[in-house]
């Protein structure tokens, strides 16, 4: 898994920045609006973004913000490209959850290097296999599941519900956050479908079916990842 998604408005330097990336061994996707951008993201997995902060139709926060709220994965890091470098533009990207600022214009070469010290410092290349303790293994790559070493299948659903809550395990997801994310029928997309996925994904991951260990119930808010 290499892909990044670059995301600006401008064909030039989509067309020159990808070129290198290219010949860095990197899937490069690119989206010319806000748009085109979360149509990428709720269809593939990337390591990384590289996203204008001035789009013509959604803004690199709100991207962000949709990144960190509703993506599948949603530590990925996010290299902002700016035209304005204020301080306070720094800040708020970050408060956002921004990784990393370039300022245009700017050279390739640079963006280069930050692209590679980002993935370096994030771990996310190599975020394939996510263990904890000996109870559960998610293979991202193959998108398998093991419980206590035995392989267990999952629907697309009960799949994306279980990553999503494990690549976050302190956070306490809402049902409509989690409707929003792993649902993909809009037909189906009202609130009591979770309770009856997670119902099924407890069935296959836990041992006791009163005391639930691995996915656990925050009562009047939603669930979280217990281990």
């Amino acid at each position: 898994m290499n892909s990044i998604l670059l995301v600006d408005d401008e064909k030039k330097i989509c067309e020159f920045v990808k070129a290198y990336l290219d010949k860095e061994g990197y899937n490069v996707d690119v989206a010319y609006n806000g748009k085109e951008c979360i149509y990428y993201l709720e269809r593939k997995e990337y390591i990384l973004i590289i996203l204008d902060r001035m789009l013509p139709d959604i803004s690199g926060e709100e991207i962000c913000k949709f990144v960190r709220c509703e993506y599948i994965e949603p530590q990925i890091p996010i290299i902002m490209l700016t035209a304005k470098i204020e301080d306070e533009d720094r800040i708020e990207g970050f408060n956002l959850g921004c990784d990393d600022y370039i300022c245009k214009p700017f050279n390739v070469k640079e963006l280069i290097l930050r692209v590679k010290a980002v993935l370096k410092r994030t771990k996310f290349i190599e975020k394939e296999v996510l263990k904890f303790n000996d109870e559960i293994e998610i293979d991202t790559a193959s998108r398998s599941v093991k419980v206590r070493e035995k392989d267990v299948f999952l629907t697309n659903t009960e799949y994306k519900l279980l990553l999503i809550m494990a690549s976050n395990p302190k956070r306490v997801f809402t049902r409509e956050e989690l409707l929003q994310n792993v649902v993909d029928d809009p037909c189906q997309k009202f609130d009591r479908v979770i309770d009856s996925h997670i119902k099924n994904l407890r069935q296959k991951i836990e041992v006791n079916s009163k005391d639930f260990k691995i996915v656990k119930t925050v009562y009047g808010v939603g669930y979280k990842f217990g281990i």
